[in-house]
């Protein structure tokens, strides 16, 4: 391996995780400020959480943009202005009608590199605990999305994409080395599965995975879990803002599960072709 390739394998990934409310202004001023240290710090991809509109049904209507719009006219000058991918945790948009819960993602020059829109809506109903609908409100995207950096190819997911293990292995699949979710798990499916799903995704596919939650909100309606993190492969533990994608690639060699799927007996297979 020479230097050039050495120094590639190593990026600074930054992940942002921040008290979000309804003042839509005051979350933009935070983004900002907070991409801009992340930047200075070293980062070269950042990830945001998801909005409150994540937790709060009630917003997609009043605060839905289209996009572009004014939250990713804000990201794009941002990813600009730093020279950085930017991977704009979540927002409501709005599309011929519809609603959907879409993440944005921005290259260093400030373009929309893609955008996708969560794929599995959160309808879950746990007696006495909680109960959500996210297709009272929401439609579901119908498509994949990766980008590449000049240091990995990524796969995105939003919250509860994390859980289909399906969704990770086509990922995989697809040559990306590290997936992404903006994600608010709550105060019940938190303590339960949020560390546990990541350490799934990222044994199961050999990489690295990232979350980032809103930080917790004791007076919210909806509190979320929060502890966002960075987990990688083999040893799972939680790791620092450095992913090491040699490691990852002694760790596919060492244990080559992808050469060794029994693709005679059974297959992961994409029926529509993603974004990216």
């Amino acid at each position: 391996m020479n230097a050039v390739t050495r120094v590639m394998s190593k990026f600074r990934l930054a992940v942002v995780q921040l008290q979000v409310s309804s003042d839509k202004a005051n979350n933009l001023s935070k983004v900002r400020r907070l991409v801009k240290e992340a930047a200075g710090q070293g980062g070269k991809v950042v990830l945001l959480p998801v909005r409150r509109s994540e937790c709060f049904l009630s917003f997609f209507s009043k605060y839905a943009e289209k996009i572009p719009g004014e939250t990713t006219q804000m990201l794009s000058e941002v990813a600009k202005e730093n020279k950085l991918h930017l991977v704009g945790g979540s927002i409501p948009e709005e599309d011929g009608g519809k609603l959907y819960n879409t993440c944005a993602v921005f290259g260093p020059e400030g373009e929309l590199i893609l955008k996708h829109r969560k794929i599995h809506l959160f309808d879950i109903d746990v007696p006495g605990k909680i109960r959500f609908q996210e297709s009272e409100t929401l439609s579901p995207g119908n498509s994949l999305s990766t980008f590449d950096t000049p240091f990995c190819r990524v796969g995105v997911g939003i919250c509860y994409d994390m859980r289909f293990a399906e969704l990770a292995q086509l990922y995989n699949r697809k040559g990306c080395q590290l997936l992404v979710y903006p994600g608010a798990f709550n105060m019940t499916t938190g303590p339960a599965h949020w560390e546990l799903l990541q350490r799934a995704r990222a044994l199961d596919n050999q990489t690295y995975v990232a979350t980032a939650s809103p930080a917790r909100d004791e007076a919210a309606s909806y509190v979320a879990w929060g502890h966002s993190t960075v987990l990688y492969v083999l040893t799972l533990h939680v790791c620092g803002p450095t992913p090491d994608l040699q490691y990852l690639a002694d760790v596919r060699q060492q244990i080559p599960i992808s050469s060794q799927r029994r693709d005679d007996l059974y297959a992961v297979t994409a029926v529509q072709q993603g974004s990216g």
